[in-house]
């Protein structure tokens, strides 16, 4: 089972798989052959097929780092700086092998535009570095779209223990594609903030979150990731925005607009580096949310986060 690489050293593979034992066998010889060339492993997949990958792999488990995607990963924004770039940067000097599994069918549709984006931009990210990332797919399960954005979000499709190059490789496009435009519903909370009001803002937010039944450290999240924002509105997008908040399927959701546009397609996803003082609002919504959407065009950018009641 070969794979073909991009941007130097970057290898990123979709593997289509359509039963149990040959999620099995596939991850399972994908992490032998990289323990056997001496690279760190990490398998971050779901619970259930963690336990998959753990039970075939026997006593070589003990030398694997096990992450379980639908915690670690709940949020897609998260995982390149809290899963895939923490584990390569921890072994920063050699090539490292990753499992990773950020799409599964308990997926919702609200994640899923983020799912998809997040596997186009490991591209981005993952550019000239030393890595390789295989990405399952089960085609049983899933949709015939995201089957086919995976084809677009990795260079290599290994099918049935063929690989092969996917002819429809072309992440911008994705990250394009899932740019989606957000709306608010009607009964939605709604506040017009500058400069001078983003004590009162962050009131709001926390006062609003509390009344639809965010309490304890979900709602001192809302209040940090609200203050990050709205600063960032007031720094980069023009001086001040809205902020919204309202309930919607088990979540507050909050979301801040203004008239900045987002023109790096990584950012909030950059790990912060060592002492650095200033850009790492956007990554703290990402690592405390439990889903973000961005939307950002030459009008303005508005950028959502949503925390589970």
């Amino acid at each position: 089972m070969s794979t073909t690489t991009t941007e130097e050293t970057f290898t990123h593979p979709a593997l289509f798989y359509r039963s149990e034992a040959e999620y099995t066998d596939r991850t399972v010889a994908f992490v032998r052959e990289g323990l056997a060339a001496g690279e760190p492993v990490a398998v971050a997949v779901p619970g259930p097929n963690l336990e998959l990958v753990r039970g075939g792999l026997g006593a070589d488990a003990r030398d694997v780092t096990f992450l379980d995607m639908t915690e670690a990963g709940r949020n897609p924004g998260r995982i390149i700086p809290g899963v895939l770039r923490r584990f390569a940067d921890a072994h920063a000097r050699v090539r490292v092998r990753i499992v990773g599994e950020p799409v599964w069918a308990g997926r919702s549709a609200a994640e899923y535009p983020a799912c998809a984006q997040h596997e186009a931009l490991i591209n981005a990210a993952f550019a000239g570095r030393p890595a390789t990332i295989l990405c399952p797919y089960d085609e049983t399960r899933l949709a015939a779209n995201v089957l086919a954005d995976a084809l677009a979000t990795h260079p290599t499709v290994i099918a049935q223990g063929d690989a092969r190059p996917s002819e429809a490789y072309d992440w911008r496009a994705v990250v394009a594609r899932y740019n989606e435009p957000l709306t608010c519903p009607p009964d939605a909370g709604v506040l017009a903030f500058g400069a001078g009001e983003l004590p009162e803002a962050r009131r709001f937010a926390v006062d609003r979150a509390a009344s639809l039944g965010l309490a304890g450290r979900r709602l001192q999240d809302a209040e940090l990731a609200v203050a990050e924002l709205t600063t960032n509105s007031v720094v980069h997008g023009g001086g001040g925005g809205t902020l919204a908040v309202w309930a919607e399927a088990g979540q507050v959701v909050c979301e801040v607009r203004d008239g900045g546009r987002l023109t790096d397609p990584l950012a909030g996803r950059r790990p912060a580096a060592p002492g650095q003082i200033g850009g790492r609002g956007l990554l703290l919504v990402h690592y405390v949310a439990d889903l973000v959407r961005v939307h950002t065009t030459d009008g303005g950018t508005a950028v959502r986060f949503c925390l589970g009641l």
